[in-house]
């Protein structure tokens, strides 16, 4: 089953929180209905509501035996729900509790939400305990499958691509089934739900805001292909944004997901190698291969790049033919960062400070382009090694200074979000040295701030993650990610110039 013809879906914004004044007004307006968790935020003022938001109301009360947090007793449920059908559009009604005469009496099928929520059980048990929710009239009904591996993510789409139904919203909760929310409604899912806030009412539970800009929801597009990026973590990545940015503004009918996995060897066999998605008319073409996963990659691919294989690492996997090939992209990334920024590599001498995937794939690419290379790690062991491996001089963390050095690139994990430890130390930074930032945020991370208060200028790593994700668009799709929508859609300043510090 797969839409052939563009339509829309209803966005869902669920409270976990009483909104302060004017936060509801803040909400995307694409935003359709309201869901307040009143198991989290309590009874709220309607009145007040209705005032600020202009869409529908749901009210929910999730119990604890489904995951939420309502531990009260049965009397007290039937209560409040009794009240919410007075004052609410909608009501989520638990399949397994909610039922009775009294409640189905008071409520019209037209605004019931008929719900389950709990562990992954076989397919079989799923359709029957769909059929047993569809005996009572209702406008929706919807099936939540707490996910903890691949596979069991899986299960929520089978039932969709089996029942064929439009009034059935189905996905897996849980980070390793985030990606099953944005396929949905795909397989006919007419609703999505997304958190008001950054804070999810249930795990891998995206922001509203999010689904709106990294997936252009509710609007659906017709989908013939998908790519994304596997990691762990992955949700917080912005290539999807990146890609699904590429793919609207060259029309092209591909959806870029986020798929975190506690391994990539369980989501291969469980995923990618399952006929679900092909049979759905949306084949896995492509995925960015992240953190920890890039040495794995080489092991699932038919064929490698003579890069990928020189280093036994790979951040992209494409299919073609049947077969998946894996190469590496992180060295191109540097390079068109730095261009942007009209640094001369040749001839210049950089320290590549850590000895991971990415960074041995930079030091090499750096490397053959004529720089003068010199490796950098805390763990001498393995920083020997890699600079063994490469033929390239190595220095101990401890015994790092960076003034002598033209480019300082940090290819640690280090030092993305707030207080973290700077990678490395940055007093002998100052005008005329480049810092290249290999992770990223939504903002330039401290060590970015720190170097240009040095007066060093920086390449932040949005610049690497575009320049990177430039080659794997063309593996992926065939067509050129034009540069200027590459950089909107992450938040780049058209002349590149994030980080301001001394001219390069």
């Amino acid at each position: 089953m797969r839409v052939s013809e563009p339509r829309r879906a209803t966005l869902v914004a669920t409270l976990t929180r009483a909104p302060g004044p004017g936060e509801l007004a803040e909400l995307p307006p694409a935003v359709d209905v309201l869901e307040v968790r009143a198991d989290l935020t309590g009874e709220l003022d309607v009145a007040a509501l209705r005032a600020a938001f202009p869409g529908k109301l749901l009210y929910t009360l999730r119990s604890a035996a489904e995951k939420g947090t309502f531990g009260g007793g049965a009397n007290e449920r039937r209560q409040r729900l009794l009240r919410a059908a007075d004052a609410y559009d909608l009501v989520d009604l638990e399949g397994e509790r909610d039922l009775g005469a009294e409640l189905l009496a008071a409520l019209p099928a037209e605004r019931r939400l008929i719900s389950w929520h709990g562990a992954a059980e076989p397919l079989v048990d799923l359709e029957h305990r769909a059929a047993h929710l569809m005996k009572t009239p209702a406008a929706l009904y919807k099936l939540v499958v707490f996910a903890t591996q691949p596979g069991e993510a899986l299960l929520p789409l089978e039932l969709l691509a089996h029942t064929r139904r439009d009034d059935v919203v189905a996905f897996a909760a849980g980070a390793v089934g985030t990606w099953t929310r944005l396929v949905a409604p795909y397989l006919g899912a007419p609703w999505v739900y997304g958190s008001a806030w950054d804070d999810p009412a249930a795990p891998g539970q995206l922001p509203v805001a999010r689904l709106v800009a990294d997936y252009a929801l509710p609007e659906l597009r017709p989908i013939r292909s998908l790519c994304g990026v596997v990691g762990m973590p992955a949700l917080h990545s912005l290539s999807p944004r990146l890609h699904n940015a590429g793919y609207r503004a060259l029309e092209l009918p591909f959806l870029y997901l986020p798929f975190e996995a506690p391994g990539l060897g369980d989501f291969w066999l469980e995923v990618v190698e399952e006929s679900l998605l092909p049979d759905c008319g949306m084949p896995l073409v492509g995925l960015s291969v992240t953190t920890p996963f890039k040495a794995s990659a080489v092991a699932v691919a038919g064929a490698l790049s003579p890069l990928a294989e020189r280093l036994s690492v790979a951040n992209t996997l494409v299919c073609h033919d049947g077969v998946w090939e894996g190469d590496t992209t992180d060295g191109e990334g540097v390079l068109l960062a730095l261009g942007w920024r009209g640094v001369n590599v040749a001839g210049a001498r950089v320290a590549l400070v850590g000895a991971g995937g990415a960074g041995r794939v930079a030091a090499l690419v750096l490397a053959l382009a004529g720089a003068a290379v010199t490796v950098v790690n805390r763990d001498v062991e393995r920083g020997t090694a890699v600079a063994a491996e490469l033929a390239l001089p190595f220095r101990p963390l401890a015994d790092f200074s960076a003034a002598g050095f033209d480019i300082v690139v940090q290819a640690t994990p280090l030092g993305r979000r707030e207080g973290d430890a700077l990678p490395f130390p940055v007093d002998e930074l100052g005008p005329g040295m480049v810092v290249v930032e290999l992770i990223y945020g939504t903002a330039p991370t401290p060590l970015a701030r720190a170097a240009v208060a040095a007066g060093a200028a920086v390449v932040d790593g949005r610049e690497v993650l575009l320049g990177q994700a430039l080659g794997q668009f063309r593996r992926m799709t065939g067509h050129e990610l034009p540069v200027e929508v590459g950089r909107r859609a992450l938040g780049l300043s058209p002349d590149g110039l994030e980080a301001r510090g001394g001219a390069p």
